[in-house]
C-alpha cells in the first residue's frame, strides 16, 4: 500500500463525506434542539447506520483487535457483554423517548437535573461527562493516528493523522450539526461492515480457510483460544472490563442522547435491532482480525498496530486494504464529532445555561458552536501522549462516566431518589474513579470502574434516603411515562 494510494483514498472520503455533509442541511439548525438532535425527526435506518458508527469507532478494528492480539478469546466475551449491555436500550430507550419528547430535553444531564429538581445535578454530571469523555475522544484521535502511520510505514507521522482527524470532526459538526454528522455516519458504518468482512474472509482464505486458521493458532498460540489464556484475561481484569462495558449505552451521553432522535417509537425499536445486527457480525470480523494479526505478526510491542500491519500485509490487495483503512478511519472520526456535539450541548444547555439564567435558546447554541473546537482541541493534546492499548484507555473513560448510572436508572423506577443523592455519589465515586486510574493501583484487585459503581450505587441509595426527595416531580414524572408506553403500545 503506497501512500499516494493511501493520500487519494483518504481525499476521495473527504470530498464524498463533505458533499452528503452539506446535502443534509434541510431547514436552519437555528436552536439547539435542531442543531444537536435533527428535531428529533430520524428514520430508523439512519439512526442504526449513525448509532453503530458512533459506538463502533477506531475501538473495534484498532482497539479490540489488539486486545484480542493481546488476550485472545477472552476479547470476544467481553465484547459480546457489551451487545448483551445494548438490550438496557429496549428497556430505557422508550422512557428515553416519551420524556424527552415530552419536556423537551436536550441532554441526558438535562433530564436529570429535571428529574431530581435540582440544576446542580446538571451541571455536575455535564462537568463529569466532559471530563471522561476527552480522553475517549482522544482514544479516536488516536486510533486513526496508528492506522496511517502504520500502513504508510511512518511516511505519514502519528501526529499528522490525529490532526487530520481532529479537523474533519470539527468541519463534520459545523456544517449542519448532527444532521450532517448522521449522514456521513451512515456512509462510513456501510463503508466500515462491507469492506471488513470481505477483508477478513480474504485474510483467512490467505492463511489456509477457517480450519486450517484456527489449526495454525492452536498449534503457535494456544494461549489465545483459552481464558485466561496468557494471564491477560484473569476473572477480576475481565469484570474489571466488561461492567462498565456493559453500562456503556446509558453511562455514555453521546449514546444515550441518541435517543431522543428517532421521529418515533418504531424508529427507536428500528434502530435497535439495526444495530444489533451490525454490532454482532462486526463483534467476529474484528475478533477474526487480531487472531489474523497474531498469526501473521506475533510479539509485537504495541498491539494497537496490529490492524495497520495487516491491512499492508501481502495477503490484502492494496485497494481493498485502502479502503478498509478509510472505513476505519471514518469510524473514528464518527465517534469524534458525535462526541464533540454531545459535549458541546451539555455545556452549553447544562452548565451555561444553569450558570448564567435566562440565556435564550439561540445563546445556548451559538456557546455550543464556540466550545466545539475548545474540545477538539483537548482531545488533540491528549491524543499527542500517545498512550498504548486502546481498547483499555477506552474503558478507564467508561469507568468514570458508569458512576451516573445508579442516578439514571433511580431517574426512572425509584422516586425516593434525592439530588443529594445524585451529587454525592457522582462525585465521591467520580473522584476516587480518578485516582485509582491515576495512581494505577486497585484495591483487592477490583478495577476502579467496579469501585466506582458500587460506591455510587451505595452512596446514591443511602443518601437518598437520609435526604428529602422531589416527590411532586418524581409522580408526575413516573405517571407520565408509564401513560405514555401504555399509549403508545
Amino acid at each position: 500500500m503506497t501512500t499516494s494510494l493511501v493520500w487519494w483514498a483518504i481525499s476521495i472520503y473527504v470530498l464524498l463525506a463533505l458533499v452528503i455533509a452539506f446535502l443534509s442541511r434541510t431547514g436552519k439548525q437555528h436552536n439547539m434542539e435542531s442543531y444537536f438532535l435533527g428535531d428529533r425527526k430520524m428514520g430508523g435506518f439512519v439512526s442504526a447506520l449513525s448509532y453503530s458508527a458512533t459506538t463502533y469507532s477506531a475501538f473495534m478494528l484498532v482497539g479490540l483487535a489488539g486486545l484480542t492480539y493481546s488476550g485472545g478469546v477472552g476479547a470476544l466475551g467481553f465484547e459480546l457483554i457489551y451487545l448483551m449491555g445494548v438490550s438496557l436500550v429496549a428497556f430505557f430507550g422508550p422512557r428515553f423517548w416519551v420524556v424527552g419528547k415530552k419536556y423537551g430535553y436536550v441532554t441526558p444531564s438535562e433530564m436529570l437535573g429535571d428529574r431530581y429538581d435540582n440544576k446542580y445535578v446538571a451541571i455536575v454530571v455535564a462537568v463529569t461527562n466532559c471530563l471522561f469523555l476527552i480522553p475517549y475522544s482522544a482514544v479516536q484521535l488516536s486510533g486513526v493516528g496508528y492506522l496511517l502511520q502504520g500502513v504508510t510505514n511512518n511516511a505519514i507521522p502519528y501526529t499528522t493523522g490525529v490532526l487530520i482527524a481532529t479537523l474533519l470532526a470539527i468541519v463534520f459538526t459545523y456544517i449542519a450539526g448532527i444532521r450532517s454528522v448522521a449522514w456521513t455516519d451512515s456512509l462510513q458504518a456501510l463503508f466500515m461492515i462491507v469492506s471488513s468482512t470481505v477483508v477478513v474472509l480474504i485474510l483467512v482464505n490467505g492463511l489456509g480457510g477457517f480450519t486450517t486458521f484456527f489449526e495454525t493458532i492452536e498449534t503457535t498460540q494456544p494461549e489465545l483460544l483459552t481464558v485466561p489464556g496468557n494471564g491477560f484475561f484473569s476473572f477480576l481484569t475481565f469484570l474489571g472490563l466488561t461492567i462498565p462495558w456493559f453500562f456503556f449505552s446509558l453511562s455514555n451521553p453521546q449514546v444515550s442522547q441518541r435517543l431522543y432522535m428517532p421521529a418515533s417509537l418504531k424508529s427507536l425499536k428500528n434502530m435497535l435491532m439495526g444495530f444489533l445486527v451490525f454490532g454482532f457480525i462486526y463483534t467476529f470480523v474484528a475478533i477474526i482480525w487480531g487472531y489474523s494479526a497474531a498469526i501473521m505478526f506475533p510479539n509485537l510491542e504495541n498491539a494497537d498496530l496490529a490492524t495497520p500491519l495487516v491491512l499492508s500485509s501481502d495477503l490484502v490487495p492494496p485497494v481493498l486494504g485502502v479502503i478498509v483503512m478509510v472505513g476505519i478511519m471514518a469510524a473514528a472520526i464518527s465517534t469524534i464529532d458525535s462526541i464533540l456535539l454531545t459535549l458541546s450541548s451539555l455545556f452549553a444547555k447544562d452548565v451555561y445555561g444553569n450558570i448564567k439564567k435566562n440565556t435564550s435558546d439561540r445563546l445556548q447554541l451559538r456557546v455550543g458552536k464556540i466550545v466545539i473546537p475548545i474540545i477538539a482541541l483537548l482531545a488533540y493534546l491528549f491524543a499527542e501522549m500517545q498512550l498504548n492499548l486502546i481498547a483499555v484507555l477506552s474503558v478507564a473513560s467508561s469507568a468514570g462516566l458508569i458512576v451516573v448510572v445508579p442516578a439514571i436508572i433511580g431517574t426512572f423506577f425509584w422516586k425516593r431518589g434525592s439530588a443529594a443523592g445524585v451529587l454525592s455519589s457522582v462525585l465521591v465515586a467520580g473522584i476516587i474513579v480518578i485516582l485509582l486510574e491515576f495512581f494505577q493501583v486497585k484495591p483487592f484487585g477490583l478495577a476502579s470502574g467496579l469501585w466506582g459503581i458500587g460506591i455510587s450505587t451505595i452512596l446514591f441509595i443511602e443518601v437518598s434516603l437520609l435526604t428529602k426527595a422531589p416527590e411532586a416531580k418524581a409522580n408526575e414524572f413516573l405517571t407520565y411515562i408509564r401513560q405514555a408506553l401504555k399509549k403508545e403500545s
